[in-house]
Formats: C-alpha cells, sequence, structure tokens
C-alpha cells in the first residue's frame, strides 16, 4: 500500500489549523508585525481555536512581495482561508489590521463563501472614516523610534542589522492605511464586534462610532492602551470567546 502524501505545509500559518477544533478566530498581525506577535496568546479560547496569520513580507515570508492594499491582501487570505471555513470561525485584527480582516471578510461573503460567525475590530476607525493614525504623519526616524517601542511591548529588542530591514514593512504597511478609504462600505450580514481600550491615546474609542455601516455592531470598552491586547487580557479572551459558545459541533 503506498503511503498517503503529506499535504504541503500552508505558508499562510505559522502551525497548521487543527482538524479538530471546533471553531477557529484567524488573527492578523499589527501594522509591522508577523504571526509571532501572537505567541503570548493561548492555542485556544472556550474550545475556539487561535490560528495567528502570516502575511506575505515578514517573518520566514519576508523573501516574498508584501501587498501594497488592504483589498489586494483580502483578496490572496480569503482564496488561502477557504479550506479553513468548514466550521464556524472569526477574524480578528487591531488597528489597520482590523481593516485587512474586514475586506477579507467582505471577499469571503461575495464570493459566496460562509461567513464569519463574528468580525473582530480593535482600535480602528471604520472603513468611511478613515484614513486616521498617528502614524500616517511620521518620517522614517520617528516610525523606527515607534517599532523599537512595539518590540518592547513584545518583550524583545531589535536587532540594529534588521532595523531597516523590519522598517521597511512598517512603512509598506502604513502607506496600506493611507491608501484605504471607503466611501460606502459593503455591510457584513455577520455581527461585528468593536473593541475599543480605555487609555488608548492612538484610537480613542469614541472614533470608532462609524462601524455600524459596516454591518450590526456591538461595541465593548476594555481596560488599557493600544497595545495591551498583546497580553491576551482575560477580559479581551472572553469576548472573542463569547460568540463561539453553546456552537453546534462540527
Amino acid at each position: 500500500m503506498n503511503a498517503p502524501v503529506p499535504r504541503a505545509r500552508n505558508p499562510w500559518f505559522l502551525r497548521e489549523p487543527s482538524p479538530t477544533a471546533t471553531a477557529r478566530l484567524f488573527c492578523l498581525p499589527y501594522s509591522g508585525c508577523g504571526a509571532t506577535m501572537y505567541r503570548r496568546w493561548p492555542s485556544s479560547v472556550d474550545g475556539v481555536e487561535i490560528c495567528p496569520v502570516q502575511l506575505p513580507g515578514r517573518e520566514n515570508r519576508m523573501r516574498e512581495p508584501a501587498y501594497t492594499t488592504y483589498e489586494s491582501l483580502a483578496d490572496g487570505l480569503s482564496e488561502a482561508l477557504l479550506p479553513y471555513l468548514d466550521r464556524p470561525y472569526g477574524l480578528f485584527g487591531h488597528c489597520g489590521s482590523a481593516l485587512a480582516a474586514y475586506e477579507t471578510a467582505v471577499r469571503i461573503v461575495r464570493n459566496g463563501r460562509p461567513a464569519p460567525t463574528r468580525l473582530f475590530v480593535s482600535a480602528e476607525v471604520a472603513p468611511q472614516d478613515g484614513p486616521y493614525g498617528r502614524f500616517l504623519d511620521l518620517t522614517d526616524d520617528e516610525l523606527a523610534a515607534e517599532m523599537r517601542l512595539l518590540v518592547a511591548e513584545l518583550g524583545g529588542t531589535l536587532d540594529p542589522s534588521l532595523a531597516a530591514l523590519y522598517l521597511g514593512v512598517l512603512r509598506n504597511d502604513v502607506d496600506m492605511n493611507r491608501r484605504y478609504h471607503v466611501a460606502e462600505p459593503f455591510r457584513l450580514p455577520c455581527r461585528i464586534t468593536a473593541v475599543g481600550w480605555s487609555a488608548d491615546d492612538g484610537v480613542p474609542p469614541s472614533l470608532m462610532t462609524g462601524w455600524p455601516a459596516c454591518g450590526e455592531v456591538s461595541f465593548e470598552l476594555l481596560e488599557g492602551g493600544h497595545y495591551r491586547f498583546l497580553e491576551a487580557p482575560p477580559q479581551l479572551l472572553a469576548v472573542l470567546g463569547a460568540p463561539f459558545r453553546r456552537l453546534p459541533q462540527p
């Protein structure tokens, strides 16, 4: 008997999503980061598998060309996720990646695929209210300082020899945000949870009120600043797990 041919590793994930998961939450990386930014997060929340997404042009995919618009990113990611939409799932994005998560949900729905159980958007204005963010007007030197701060928040230090490389990733992500504006956003059939952070001086929660134009929205205000989500605080995990409780097994 011939041995089964092993499935090729999917470059969009650092680890292959489990075939036995009850539900999945696909987490897009923050600007300038890759999938390892979720290393403090648990592997699952209330039975929902946490699936950090690895985008081209960063970390182990650094040699691949990066996307330059949220729309093109969503085109690629929505296709890559198709084999994994066979059970309840959600999409999570923080700041700029919330817009990429929204666009990915739009592509999936418009292509007639199963809609997410929930779209989670954290610390970001709605598509029609942007572009917005203090990073948009920063020089490369100022962005480099922010990048060092972010790496410190992740518990590491930035290798000086790699600084220019990672600055290029961050600059591309900032430019994607600058290019993005949807005057009349597509209204999703799934619910949206908009998460604001009480001490966020980058994207104050008061600026997130435009999300109802994109679908039915529930708002959550959590304690902490812009980078608090990196720690996977229990309050955030509770919000992420809530829509999937009492769902039937796949």
